[in-house]
C-alpha cells in the first residue's frame, strides 16, 4: 500500500486519503443506519422550545452532508487526477461533484418525506364521513349511542347524538354533520 502512494504528489495523495476515509464514514453511517442506531451523531438532550409548524428533514450542515461531499469530492479528484493539468481546475470541478453528492441526498432525502404519511386519528377527520349505527343512537339528543365511522382507512367506534325526530336503530346509515363536546352529531341517511 505504500508503494501505491509512494508515486504520487501531495495533492493526489490528499484527495486519496480524503477518498478512502469518507467512504470509510459513509460505509459506518449506512451500516449503523440499517441497525437503527444515530448515524448522524445526533445528541439526547432535554429542549423545551417551542417549534410549532417547523420542519426540519433535512439539515444542511452535518456530519452526514459533510461526509457525502467529502465522498463526491475525494473520489472526483482521485479519479480525475491525470486529466486536468491545472490542479485549481481539478480542485473546482471536485468541489462541484461534492456539492451535487449534497444536493443528490437532498433531492433522496426530500422523497422519502413525502412518502411519509400522518394517519393519527383525530375525531374532527369524521365530520362528513358515513358509517353505521353499532348501539342505538336516542332521538333528540336525549343520550348516546355507538356508530362505526371509518376514518383514514380505519374503522372507528364513536359516540354519537342525533337530533332526528326518530331513535336511529341498530344498522341504520348515517352521516356525520358534526361534533359537539368530542361526541359526532349525526343523521340518518336519505334513502
Amino acid at each position: 500500500m505504500k508503494e501505491f502512494f509512494a508515486n504520487m504528489d501531495t495533492a493526489q495523495q490528499i484527495y486519496w486519503y480524503i477518498a478512502i476515509g469518507a467512504s470509510v464514514i459513509f460505509i459506518i453511517q449506512t451500516v449503523m443506519t440499517f441497525v437503527g442506531a444515530d448515524a448522524d451523531g445526533g445528541v439526547d438532550a432535554d429542549f423545551d422550545g417551542n417549534l410549532d409548524g417547523v420542519e426540519a428533514p433535512f439539515q444542511l450542515f452535518s456530519l452526514r452532508n459533510l461526509i457525502n461531499f467529502l465522498l463526491g469530492m475525494g473520489w472526483t479528484g482521485a479519479s480525475m487526477y491525470g486529466t486536468f493539468d491545472n490542479k485549481i481546475l481539478l480542485g473546482v470541478v471536485a468541489t462541484v461533484i461534492g456539492l451535487v453528492f449534497v444536493g443528490i441526498f437532498f433531492f433522496i432525502m426530500r422523497s422519502f418525506m413525502r412518502l411519509a404519511e400522518d394517519n393519527s386519528f383525530k375525531i374532527e377527520d369524521a365530520v362528513g364521513k358515513t358509517g353505521d349505527v353499532y348501539t342505538t343512537v336516542p332521538a333528540n339528543k336525549n343520550g348516546k349511542g355507538k356508530v362505526f365511522v371509518s376514518v383514514k382507512g380505519s374503522t372507528r367506534e364513536l359516540s354519537a347524538i342525533t337530533s332526528n325526530e326518530e331513535n336511529l336503530t341498530v344498522g341504520t346509515l348515517i352521516k356525520v354533520i358534526g361534533l359537539e363536546d368530542g361526541i359526532l352529531i349525526v343523521q340518518a341517511l336519505e334513502k
